[in-house]
């Protein structure tokens, strides 16, 4: 095995091969005082949200969305994601940031302002996009935050890697291949971390409205499921439809994985024409494909690189191979200032050296099957007792696979914690074990165990979480040069938009086309 091997490696070298680079993406809403989504324009502090490298929106104005640079410790991470948190308070007055992934009371779906980027073509695209997306799906549901993670493994370590597997593949070839093995061991076991960190149990009735939702009323005021772990992920959440019925995507190689995406924004969807692109002058969506762009396939798991300016993602991701995974199924934890700690980071970490040194068979139609049934049995029933899950056509107990999983990955943390001379990776690993065997202990078993406790709704649950968090941010001030250099970056960011504006030399219409076509020689 490859474990064993690692552990016959001395330390500098292992410190050299295992120091993960990762970054993280949390995003939140911001709110009036008395609880309700922010009507407001993004401030003018943060500067543009077309370049901001740490500060942007997601869906809708009030929806920020905090980036950290790649970081090569999960401390420096958090302490970079906390700065940022504490330069928004300190710049929000009496606006609350929102401590869960499912929303505040919201208005009316047509009242949540667009996330508005200028007046560049890059900007309109970024709001026509979004529009789309309002269009599809309804706006309520982009309003569901998240905590993204974006990991990478060192260029020493799959050196090392290819070294000992003895390949002669080209290097991007080999990394590629490989981080499809770690994505399909990681869709298998997915399962697991909505399990653990699922956070979003119960949800305000004012997000169904009049749907059908199939929950249980908790009050007056909240509908829920009595063992479920992250409605966000459920039906309620970042489903589609149109993808689940005329879409699959391959995480077999990287060619299936590209034409899968790509026939998705080739293909058009009769239900997308109806809404059209163009209505006069406006513009509704992208176009009336399954996919208006790669950024809207909803995955547990993504594949990424970092494209140049103005180049197409697909295409640079077919050249050049993936350089890093980004993690998409975090639930925000309401209990966390940051919505995400070094703990569950710790784990992360594991759990990806894990699925990276684990045996990967391709995946089949049944496989691909079984990992659907099983991330949306868990979103629904997670923390059931009884719950069964199918592992390769074979019946298990949640907390059996679970506790084997945990138990496989002990020699993962144990390399880590030699290597960096710790044990914070088996203290996680230890409370992960806590979990699986009390599902009480879980986010969102102790998400409904207060609820029903203090007999709060969950947006009471939420607020009082939110107010918690203000006053942690708020008691921490950023010093003066710190609070200098957010404006340097932030004068900067607006400084780079209006030179992209002014480098625009076609009409919109035309860059459409241009953008589209794109996905045409895939």
């Amino acid at each position: 095995m490859v474990i064993n091997h690692l552990q016959t490696i001395d330390k500098p070298f292992l410190q050299n091969i295992l120091t993960f680079n990762r970054g993280i993406e949390r995003e939140t809403l911001r709110l009036t005082s008395n609880g309700l989504l922010a009507t407001s324009n993004h401030p003018k502090a943060f500067g543009s949200k077309l370049t901001h490298p740490k500060i942007t929106t997601d869906f809708s104005e009030a929806q920020l969305e905090l980036i950290t640079p790649v970081h090569s410790s999960s401390k420096s991470a958090i302490k970079d994601l906390d700065q940022i948190h504490r330069y928004l308070y300190h710049e929000i007055d009496q606006e609350l940031l929102w401590a869960a992934s499912m929303p505040c009371v919201l208005p009316d779906d047509d009242k949540i302002p667009l996330a508005y980027y200028g007046k560049s073509n890059l900007g309109n695209l970024k709001t026509t996009y979004r529009s789309g997306l309002g269009y599809r799906y309804g706006r309520a549901m982009q309003t569901i935050c998240a905590v993204h993670y974006n990991f990478s493994f060192p260029e020493s370590f799959w050196k090392w890697l290819k070294h000992f597997e003895k390949s002669n593949e080209p290097d991007n070839d080999f990394i590629t291949r490989r981080y499809f093995d770690l994505m399909r061991n990681f869709r298998q076991c997915s399962w697991l971390l909505t399990y653990l960190f699922g956070a979003s149990p119960a949800v305000c009735n004012s997000f169904v409205g009049d749907r059908d939702h199939g929950l249980t009323k908790f009050d007056p005021d909240t509908i829920y499921l009595p063992h479920a772990t992250s409605l966000r992920s459920g039906n309620l959440g970042y489903q589609s439809d149109a993808q689940a019925e005329h879409m699959e995507v391959c995480y077999n190689s990287l060619d299936t994985y590209i034409n899968s995406l790509a026939s998705a924004i080739r293909d058009e969807y009769p239900p997308y024409k109806e809404i059209g692109v163009q209505v006069g002058n406006q513009y509704r969506q992208i176009n009336t494909s399954i996919l208006q762009s790669e950024a809207e396939f909803y995955s547990s798991i993504r594949a990424k690189r970092v494209p140049e300016p103005g180049e197409n993602f697909l295409t640079c991701l077919h050249r050049n191979g993936v350089q890093y995974v980004e993690i998409r199924l975090l639930d925000v934890n309401p209990y966390l200032p940051l919505g995400i700690d070094e703990t569950e980071i710790n784990f992360l970490d594991t759990f990806l050296l894990y699925c990276i040194l684990k045996n990967s068979p391709e995946h089949n139609q049944v496989t691909c099957q079984e990992v659907g049934q099983n991330a949306m049995t868990t979103v629904n029933q997670g923390r059931s007792s009884e719950l069964i899950l199918t592992d390769n056509g074979c019946r298990r107990s949640i907390k059996e696979w679970g506790h084997e999983i945990l138990s496989d990955m002990a020699p993962h943390a144990g390399i880590l914690d030699q290597t960096f001379n710790t044990d914070r990776y088996h203290t996680s690993l230890n409370i992960q074990q806590q979990r699986i065997k009390n599902p009480n202990s879980t986010p969102s078993g102790q998400i409904i165990s207060d609820m029903e406790e203090q007999e709060k709704s969950f947006l009471n649950f939420a607020m009082d979480q939110t107010l918690k968090h203000r006053k942690n941010f708020k008691s921490r001030p950023l010093r003066s040069n710190e609070l200098t250099e957010f404006a340097d970056i932030a004068r900067q960011s607006r400084e780079d938009q209006k030179n992209i504006e002014a480098a625009d030399d076609k009409d919109f219409n035309q860059y459409l086309i241009d953008t589209l076509a794109l996905y045409q020689k895939l």
